[in-house]
């Protein structure tokens, strides 16, 4: 009990600590941005936090979520990104168990996630340090995913960029709307250099669904004539069809299973 306990705790910690750190990714790299120097800042009066002012989640609770400095208000999104991160990183302690897989390959492909969930809904871009920096992390660690390997790494992560590009270009000559956009295509080629090409259907499918009921959701709440032509970030959406992939596995077998 108290091992399984104090390892639960451990991947909460460190949880807090990089969603810290995902903070100052999502504030800084729309902006081409040093990630490293100066330290964390006030966004308002841009004065230096102190080390005990910058404590995930318990500064933000100390604080009333004010700056000590300015007294300006500071936004929820802060330790609600730190309680996020945690919650995935202890989500997959219990699902895939302990290991430097989980480590040193899966908790930063899963904050590397939640940073591009929130730079795309506040920018509408995916940073290529991310997407690209997780196909070149894919590719380097495919050998030690159990059934995954370098060729087929490789070959998500083609499948996931060109393929999807083609059908992206395609799609603009043949409507003249945007389809996929660059930044989305190279979040599907990330995916398929950590998953291989066969999480691609799946990742595509619950990306789908769930991007068509937002998007319906939201065109009915704001009374929108035409939802086609919203401009909601579909990245947010394959990370969603990335995180069900990663806990749950493959949706074919839904589509493809015959009946007993």
């Amino acid at each position: 009990m108290l091992p399984t306990l104090g390892s639960h705790l451990f991947s909460i910690a460190i949880g807090l600590v990089v969603g810290s750190f995902v903070n100052v990714l999502i504030a800084r790299l729309p902006h081409d941005e040093s990630i490293v120097s100066p330290g964390s800042r006030c966004p308002h009066c841009r004065k230096p936090i102190a080390w005990f002012d910058n404590i995930p989640v318990v500064s933000y609770l100390a604080l009333g979520g004010r700056c000590r400095m300015c007294r300006a208000s500071i936004s929820v999104r802060y330790p609600v990104v730190e309680l996020l991160v945690a919650l995935l990183f202890l989500m997959a302690r219990i699902r895939y168990g302990w290991d430097a897989v989980v480590l040193l390959r899966d908790w930063p492909l899963l904050a590397a996630m939640v940073a591009i969930v929130f730079i795309d809904i506040d920018h509408r871009i995916i940073p290529d340090s991310l997407s690209l920096g997780g196909i070149a992390m894919g590719l380097a660690t495919s050998w030690a995913v159990p059934g995954l390997g370098i060729l087929s790494s490789l070959l998500g992560a083609g499948l996931g960029y060109g393929v999807f590009f083609l059908f992206g270009w395609a799609y603009e000559k043949w409507t003249g709307r945007e389809g996929l956009g660059g930044g989305d295509v190279k979040l599907l080629g990330m995916f398929g250099a950590f998953f291989g090409p066969s999480a691609l259907l799946t990742i595509l499918l619950i990306s789908s669904i769930t991007g068509s009921v937002v998007g319906l959701g939201y065109g009915w709440l704001s009374r929108k004539s035409n939802v086609m032509k919203l401009a909601i970030p579909f990245g947010p959406f394959l990370v969603a069809g990335g995180l069900y992939y990663y806990f749950l596995g493959e949706l074919g077998w839904l589509l493809f299973s015959t009946p007993t």
